[in-house]
């Protein structure tokens, strides 16, 4: 992952409530949950994924989502990839599960 890529990793985690440094492994990491099913995500202090985490677009590019930080969540990469399959590759996506899911992440914003 470049550094621009783990920078928005970092501003991500930033901004959610779920996420707080912890004492793992030996080491420090960024430590929370999943936007959708709740999984414990880590994520190192340099921004690298360490568990099977992924920037989620919460409104994919594809149907006008944006970079914006209200838009951007971490997920656990098979949520993720099963949102992609439900809605990223229809002309329109769930209007209720994507308000859903923007209502979520604005309640986990630090």
């Amino acid at each position: 992952m470049n550094a621009a890529a783990r920078r928005r990793v970092l501003d991500i985690v930033a901004t959610d409530i779920t996420f707080a440094i912890a004492d793992l492994r030996g080491g420090r990491a960024w430590v929370g949950k999943c936007l959708y099913c709740g999984t414990r995500l880590v994520i190192g202090l340099d921004g690298e994924f360490e568990s099977e985490a992924s920037v989620e677009h919460i409104l994919a590019r594809s149907q006008g989502g944006t970079d914006d930080p209200d838009n951007l969540a971490i997920a656990c990469r098979p949520c993720n990839v099963e949102k992609g399959r439900r809605h990223d590759s229809k002309r329109a996506a769930d209007p209720e599960r994507i308000a859903a899911a923007l209502a979520l992440r604005r309640a986990r914003w630090r």
